[in-house]
């Protein structure tokens, strides 16, 4: 039988279509401000209080921390609770304590009931100079949501955000992926420049949805300190900063020879890169990448409007 060759998207009739082909061999040749190769995106996944609990009514316990064991639902696991509380008490203070010493600025994937629970972190992220991105009300799965209860998830994200912070995200990321009706939602919502809803890529670039087009600036989780947790992961903070490092040098070479800038993203969790070998493995990343002079920290508001302004869709 004759192979069926198809075109580069499949269309399962609900949601977006999948494109595998993306810039392929030719993405657009630019430099980032300044001339910077590399666009280092830092991102703080601040979520804690927010995660599932017996105390929030939600019959199950997170499992997202140092030590990760099924305790039965119907008991409160003290232990991990705690875990979480710790990086809203001492890990965020000190990754932003990093990045002041560093002077740069970060991008917060924040869930909203995080910091109506300790609004004092939404103040200090926004007057130093760092950009709040939705993680959602709480740190649940929107895939798991109907329709009307996703668009009513993100009104009152939204809604928190103004009041704590001062001011509305620009950006959304949803934790474990989106539904199929994330995207079409967070264009209905009006308000967003952005989402990071993806991992197929290393630039930005657009998505058609219902005849808008809208902006899409993907996330990675290759670099991420959930690996410190994880059996394939990390064992040690200079596991970290070896692959970071590994990540510029390798963007870096890349750029020079192709013309191509290139976008890195490096997520952390107060909760684990907050304990103190860990975060002296960030601290030397960002000391490294600074060190070259051919890296741009960037917010993903800064990013993304980068892009909106160099390469406008259509």
């Amino acid at each position: 039988m004759a192979p069926q060759f198809l075109n580069n998207q499949d269309d399962f009739g609900s949601g977006p279509s999948r494109d595998y082909v993306g810039y392929g061999e030719h993405p657009p040749e630019f430099s980032w401000p300044g001339g910077a190769s590399v666009a280092m995106n830092i991102v703080v996944n601040y979520e804690e209080g927010s995660e599932y609990s017996l105390p929030m009514g939600d019959g199950r316990n997170d499992m997202l921390g140092e030590v990760n064991r099924p305790l039965d639902p119907s008991i409160r696991d003290l232990a991990m609770e705690s875990m979480y509380e710790y990086g809203s008490r001492v890990g965020v203070w000190r990754e932003m304590g990093i990045f002041a010493e560093a002077g740069i600025n970060c991008t917060f994937f924040a869930c909203a009931v995080a910091i109506e629970r300790n609004p004092e972190v939404g103040r200090r992220l926004i007057e130093e100079g760092h950009e709040i991105c939705s993680h959602g009300y709480r740190w649940v799965e929107h895939y798991a949501m109907t329709r009307d209860e996703e668009r009513e998830s993100i009104r009152l994200a939204v809604e928190s955000f103004e009041k704590t912070c001062g001011e509305r995200p620009v950006g959304w990321y949803c934790r474990y992926g989106p539904s199929v009706h994330t995207r079409e939602l967070v264009v209905e919502e009006g308000g967003f420049l952005y989402d990071g809803d993806s991992y197929n890529d290393e630039l930005p670039y657009y998505v058609d949805v219902g005849g808008t087009s809208h902006l899409v600036v993907p996330y990675a989780l290759d670099l991420n300190d959930v690996r410190f947790v994880m059996p394939q992961g990390y064992s040690s903070g200079e596991d970290f900063f070896s692959d970071g490092k590994a990540a510029v040098d390798r963007l870096r070479h890349e750029a020079e020879r192709s013309g191509v800038a290139r976008m890195l993203s490096v997520g952390t969790h107060p909760r684990l890169i907050g304990r103190p070998a860990r975060a002296d493995a960030l601290a030397r990343l960002i000391d490294y990448a600074q060190g070259t002079g051919d890296v741009w920290f960037a917010r993903r508001d800064e990013i993304a409007r980068f892009w909106l302004s160099e390469f406008p869709s259509g």
